[in-house]
């Protein structure tokens, strides 16, 4: 992992079109900026884990669905 140091106001690059800037930082929240192409999906990671979660979850679901359905 790299780990930076920035002020409000400054700005990561990533790539040729992706920038993080720091809006603000108070306390233990800082607040962020991104631009990046509309292709880029921009995630929080504990939403996107608990989407991944539920979708495993479904098809455990599904699955457990299909083996009672042929046994029957």
């Amino acid at each position: 992992m790299l780990v930076l140091t920035r002020k409000n106001g400054e700005t990561i690059k990533i790539g040729d079109d992706i920038e993080i800037t720091i809006v603000s930082a108070k306390n233990d929240q800082v607040k962020i900026g991104i631009k990046a192409p509309k292709n880029v999906e921009i995630f929080r990671k504990e939403i996107l884990d608990q989407i991944q979660t539920e979708n495993q979850q479904a098809s455990k679901d599904i699955s457990s669905l299909l083996k009672f359905i042929k046994k029957n």
